[in-house]
């Protein structure tokens, strides 16, 4: 029989969907209130990283290990787009700027005027390293870029950054010169053919997906789903990729979505055998802001949504108009809840909840 490459693609569908049924799927509402009981954090430190003023605007942690330090992440918006920043700790708790990783570049170049990114291949189990691997001998990055001035501006699409160098120290990272993922792809879903957004890129060691590396991203699109029209609503998808730099859709629609408002910004853990997503929603019928949740899989591409009480809600003068955008670490026995704190005056700076109480930070909002 002459083998067609549609004949491979349905053989390569059929040894997913086979992986996917070999796999439980549905988590149990006691395993989902263990999950919580694990991940819970209602202890809120306070913030721990703000903007050196009031033109700028500190979002989007992200958190790795490397030797005895903590590394972050973060994302300055300062008026004209977002630019990532690198920061260092001895603790997780005091934090100090290490430098510029990712800049504005010509504004002829499709990222020129945006670069938000989020390191990639970080080590997911839980209470684990939290070290970041290598794959081809580089570090990796995933993050949405445009070339529009402005608050995420214009055309956003996802690209991939890498370097050879050490990812603690402040350099520019390289990147690849096109898009991975747009909204104006041929293949591009009805969910997301506007803008999209922030990425998390996980290797997965069993293949669940039938590839080795994994991105999970939220984006918003303009088609009407059932007769109701979405524009500004987000959701997140899934893509996948055998080499870090070419990546294409895994499914038609959304993993994790809820009828109105963002379900966005993902961030993966494994605790046991099971995936947990941490993410955040806003402006829902049901609940008021911006707060972050979670989710739980068994196999990467079927997700149960908790649907008790928010992981972290806004509650302090720092982050009363939103608490959202999670980054969740466990370290010697104490979660570490991680998000972007916004007050009324929008100023936005990073904060701290903990699974146990450590205190209150003295850090504040330059007034």
């Amino acid at each position: 029989m002459k083998i067609t490459n549609t004949l491979i693609g349905l053989f390569v569908l059929c040894a997913i969907a086979t992986c996917a049924q070999t796999v439980k799927n549905d988590i149990s509402d006691a395993e989902m209130q263990a999950i919580y009981q694990a991940v819970k954090t209602p202890y809120k430190y306070g913030l721990v990283m703000t903007p050196k003023d009031n033109t700028q605007k500190m979002d989007c942690p992200t958190v790795f290990k490397k030797g005895k330090k903590w590394y972050m992440t973060y994302l300055i918006f300062g008026g004209k787009g977002y630019e990532t920043w690198l920061a260092q700790s001895n603790n997780l708790l005091n934090w100090e700027n290490v430098g510029k990783i990712m800049s504005f570049t010509d504004s002829t170049q499709w990222d020129g005027s945006q670069k938000a990114g989020y390191v990639a291949l970080g080590d997911t189990k839980w209470e684990g390293s939290y070290a970041l691997k290598k794959y081809d001998g580089k570090y990796w990055m995933s993050y949405f870029g445009g070339n529009m001035r402005g608050y995420e501006a214009g055309d956003l699409s996802a690209g991939i950054a890498f370097t050879a160098e050490n990812p603690t120290t402040a350099h520019e990272w390289k990147r690849k010169p096109t898009p991975i993922l747009t909204a104006k792809d041929a293949d591009v879903r009805w969910w997301e053919n506007r803008k999209l957004f922030k990425s998390t890129v996980i290797e997965d060691k069993q293949r669940l997906t039938g590839y080795p590396f994994v991105m999970f991203y939220n984006a918003n699109g303009d088609s009407a789903k059932n007769n109701v029209k979405t524009r500004w609503f987000e959701r997140i998808g899934m893509a996948v990729s055998d080499n870090m730099l070419d990546w294409k859709r895994m499914i038609d629609e959304p993993i994790i979505q809820h009828p109105v408002g963002i379900t966005g910004d993902p961030v993966i853990q494994k605790i046991g055998d099971t995936w947990v997503m941490f993410y955040f929603g806003a402006f829902w019928k049901d609940r008021k802001g911006a707060f972050n949740r979670f989710a739980a899989s068994k196999d990467l591409i079927h997700w149960t949504d908790w649907n008790g009480d928010n992981l972290v809600q806004s509650s302090e003068p720092y982050d009363e108009l939103y608490a959202h955008k999670s980054y969740v670490v466990k370290h010697k026995g104490v979660v570490y809840h991680f998000y972007c704190a916004v007050n009324k005056k929008d100023q936005r700076g990073i904060a701290i909840a903990t699974s146990k109480d450590l205190g209150k930070s003295k850090k504040t909002f330059v007034k």
